[in-house]
């Protein structure tokens, strides 16, 4: 299991509740492929150095979860094809993860 973040860039447009159930079916993506998120951190509405697709802020979410590296594939693929997201990067923090498993 590895460490991994991903950050998101998401529309200024979008409302709280569209952006929440993006961060959820990301998150459902990742639990689905035998990941487990261990933060989901809301940076919230922030300007940008530059424009994208010709907006000047964009609200950033970051996920901090463990998973096998054939995750990330899947993850990104639903990224790409998912209307809202403008950008992303995703980083693997550590190679092995210790995982607490629940009783």
């Amino acid at each position: 299991m590895r460490k991994l973040e991903t950050l998101l860039l998401l529309s200024p447009e979008l409302a709280a509740e569209e952006r929440q159930s993006l961060v959820d079916s990301f998150s459902a993506i990742i639990e689905r492929e035998g990941g487990k998120v261990e933060l989901v951190d809301d940076w919230g509405l922030r300007d940008l150095a530059y424009a994208v697709n010709k907006k000047t802020r964009g609200y950033y979410v970051r996920l901090e979860y463990v998973g096998p590296g054939a995750l990330v594939a899947e993850l990104e693929r639903n990224i790409r094809i998912t209307d809202g997201v403008y950008k992303f990067v995703t980083v693997r923090l550590a190679d092995k993860a210790e995982v607490e498993e629940e009783a």
